[in-house]
């Protein structure tokens, strides 16, 4: 399976995905420990993917998404966006209005 099949596949299987540097217990970058924790607060089941491991899907991903950085946050399927976009997100309680309405909440 090639990464863009993979990309597709993934985004598919999970409700809350997360692409990102490390994995939640241990994020090797401060933009992917902060939008796991945004997620840890609002209390919603996510599943992610460690992009320094998958190299194929960290080079595919930004074609995919035609979004360049990392991490990327996909809800129902839908890119949400970076770090960035997901803090203002939170801190105007749009994020979890989004995640209500996707019926994703633990």
């Amino acid at each position: 399976m090639n990464a863009l099949s993979q990309i597709k596949q993934q985004i598919a299987e999970h409700s809350v995905l997360l692409y990102m540097k490390g994995n939640p217990e241990q994020p090797q970058c401060g933009f992917s420990a902060r939008v796991v924790q945004v997620l840890k607060a609002c209390q919603v089941e996510f599943a992610s993917v460690d992009i320094l491991l998958n190299p194929e899907i960290r080079q595919a991903l930004p074609i995919y998404a035609n979004w360049p950085t990392f991490p990327q946050l996909y809800v129902k399927g839908e890119l949400i966006g970076g770090c960035d976009i997901v803090l203002e997100m939170y801190a105007s309680g749009e994020l979890q209005a989004l995640f209500v309405d996707a019926k994703v909440l633990k």
